[in-house]
């Protein structure tokens, strides 16, 4: 068998070089061996490194989430100079919200860490439908579904859920690659179950991409290798692996130059399908677009932290989120250890806070992972000692194909702006519509106890009747419905239980057709 041996000294060293040799990384490209050997301290500080990677990243880029849409944020923004000592701890005090997607992280962990790593899908759904924490996009709509009796894997599918391939799971699915030290397959089967509580196709693709890295940075010290041997979980056939390959080329092209990356990636695949927020509007949260980005962060960042989390922040959108997972994943690929003081000071004021809506601190999260990534690794074919790990290498191969809103392109935005109670009729000339919106009580939020009767009529006859709640068990859309016949329909609306200090109101319209804009026939 062929094996590799990284001891403590060794391994420590390699990490804390910025890049490989040339012949080594052509070497490694080419070839895994079968095992990979670490200490368990060496272990321990790549768990560490990741976690801690990603609460950097999202401390840095923090005061530019989705400030800049579908913009590129400008050299001149002082990023840094607002990453202030005590920063992590000033967003525990004041904005723990900034840190939801290591808190959504945290509700798997602590799921496996309590129930054992073959904890039923159930388990997780439950866990993260009922939690106190708010949410948006494709969780929201998924916590919806869950909590209406929809459960996995339906209610991530994007015939239930119009925010399916927005960048939710990407963002959750850290915990995934670092309970799987060089196990992508491992951590992809994890990432099936999981990660289709809220998405399906490119939405579930992010997920697996960033855990499939995070996986292979335990175990290769060359970011190019990570990037493009993670891909291979991903089918080539679909949208989301011809968009990372873009990019990758792309870097070859112009390896100087990633503001060149980044506009040739808004040219061509800067447009949303699914999202009712970001179609047709300069709003993009789609996993593809924002799984390009931190992929432009690590291969541009050339293994120096600043640099990465810098340009992937700089990308723009979801500007806290990109930045965390590149952090996460160099750090786990160099360990906590390298990581500079200026940077890691933050993280240690705030390694004894539990996070929001969790019993778990960054020192807590560590030993969990850590003890998860053991176990996993004894599962699949590896074998641990009192002193050190020995992995079962895996090659990654891809996940089944699924593509999410097949032959539907948005046609038009339509305002509506108005109540229900205001009557009217929306019409529609193709063969998808959503209905954007909300209710409106005065209740307060402690109360929000009325939830809404609305039905939906198509061309006169009843399509749903729809429960429509306040507050935590909100339904993000009002109304949806896919793969109509195509031609032109009437849509019309009748509430059900109205009161005088409640109001459901439609804000805008999204219409689809199964030809491009181009070819509409209005």
């Amino acid at each position: 068998m062929k094996k590799l041996i990284l001891p403590v000294f060794a391994t420590m060293m390699a990490l804390s070089t910025t890049s490989c040799t040339q012949s080594t990384a052509k070497q490694e490209t080419k070839t895994m061996p079968e095992s990979v050997t670490l200490t368990k301290e060496v272990l321990m500080d790549k768990v560490k490194g990741g976690w801690a990677g990603q609460t950097i990243g999202v401390v840095y880029g923090g005061p530019t989430e989705f400030v800049y849409r579908s913009a590129m944020i400008p050299d001149h923004y002082p990023i840094k100079a607002k990453y202030t000592d005590g920063k992590a701890k000033w967003y525990f005090d004041h904005s723990s919200g900034l840190f939801d997607d290591i808190y959504m992280d945290l509700t798997f962990v602590e799921v496996f860490d309590r129930v054992g790593m073959d904890a039923p899908v159930d388990s997780f759904a439950n866990a993260f439908a009922y939690a106190g924490y708010g949410l948006w996009h494709a969780n929201q709509a998924a916590r919806y579904n869950i909590v209406n009796g929809i459960m996995p894997p339906e209610s991530g599918h994007w015939k239930n859920n119009p925010h399916a391939d927005d960048i939710d799971y990407q963002i959750e699915a850290d915990f995934a690659g670092l309970m799987t030290p060089g196990m992508p397959n491992t951590q992809a089967e994890i990432s099936d179950k999981i990660g289709h509580i809220m998405n399906y196709g490119d939405g579930w693709y992010g997920g697996v991409y960033v855990g499939a890295m995070y996986s292979l940075a335990y175990v290769s010290d060359d970011i190019h290798f990570v990037v493009e041997e993670a891909l291979k979980t991903i089918p080539v056939e679909s949208r989301f692996h011809k968009c990372m390959t873009d990019i990758i080329n792309w870097h070859k092209e112009f390896p100087n130059d990633w503001k060149r990356a980044w506009f040739e990636c808004e040219k061509k695949w800067n447009h949303d399908i699914g999202c009712p927020e970001g179609t047709l509007a300069p709003y993009n949260i789609d996993a593809v677009i924002n799984s390009a980005y931190i992929l432009i962060g690590l291969l541009y960042g050339e293994g120096d932290l600043f640099k990465t989390i810098d340009i992937a922040t700089r990308c723009g959108q979801d500007s806290d989120c990109n930045p965390a997972s590149a952090a996460g994943i160099l750090c786990t690929m160099k360990g906590y250890n390298w990581i500079a003081e200026e940077w890691i000071k933050n993280i240690k004021e705030v390694e004894d806070i539990p996070f929001p809506y969790t019993s778990s601190s960054l020192n807590k999260t560590y030993q969990m992972s850590f003890n998860h990534a053991l176990q996993m690794i004894e599962r699949n074919g590896g074998k641990v000692t009192d002193k050190d790990v020995t992995i079962a290498y895996q090659t990654p191969t891809p996940v089944r194909l699924e593509q999410g809103f097949p032959n539907l392109y948005p046609y038009e935005r339509q305002r509506i702006q108005k109540d229900l109670t205001q009557g009217g009729e929306v019409e529609l000339n193709g063969t998808g519509i959503v209905f954007g919106g909300w209710i409106e009580t005065d209740e307060k939020p402690h109360e929000w106890k009325y939830v809404a009767e609305v039905e939906m009529y198509m061309d006169g006859q009843l399509v749903e009747t729809a429960k429509l709640p306040t507050g935590r068990k909100r339904r993000v859309d009002l109304f949806w419905k896919y793969e109509i016949p195509k031609g032109k329909h009437v849509f019309t609306f009748k509430h059900l239980n109205p009161r005088p200090n409640a109001r459901v109101y439609f804000s805008d319209v999204i219409k689809y057709s199964d030809t491009p804009y181009s070819e509409v026939q209005y």
